[in-house]
């Protein structure tokens, strides 16, 4: 993968690949509310500490609600020595994009 950040489309074609670690760093109540199937929950304040779960091998997406989170965590995962990348416009955009939530009924969260 490149360095660069990634649309919620090409976020949904990556998908598919085992190399790719999809990581949300929004709220647990969010996170329940609608997400990226697959991907796993890592509140933003817990990521210093839960970031040696992280496979170092292995590119990192970071999302978030509208982007902001997500990009100051891709940025300390950068720093940290991960491959990491935004998914740019966040879940808002994922879902504008009329890309699939799980649960079937999933809705973003207000934050």
């Amino acid at each position: 993968m490149d360095t660069g950040d990634y649309t919620p489309r090409q976020v949904a074609e990556l998908l598919g690949s085992s190399e790719l670690q999809l990581i949300d760093v929004r709220q647990r109540d969010e996170y329940d509310a609608g997400r990226i199937s697959g991907s796993r929950l890592i509140e933003l304040a817990d990521l210093p500490a839960a970031a040696g779960s992280i496979d170092r091998e292995r590119p990192v997406i970071v999302y978030c609600r509208s982007g902001g989170r997500s990009a100051l965590a891709t940025e300390a995962l950068r720093v940290a020595g991960f491959d990491a990348h935004n998914m740019l416009g966040g879940l808002l955009a994922w879902d504008s994009a009329g890309l699939p939530l799980e649960p079937a009924d999933g809705c973003v969260a207000a934050h």
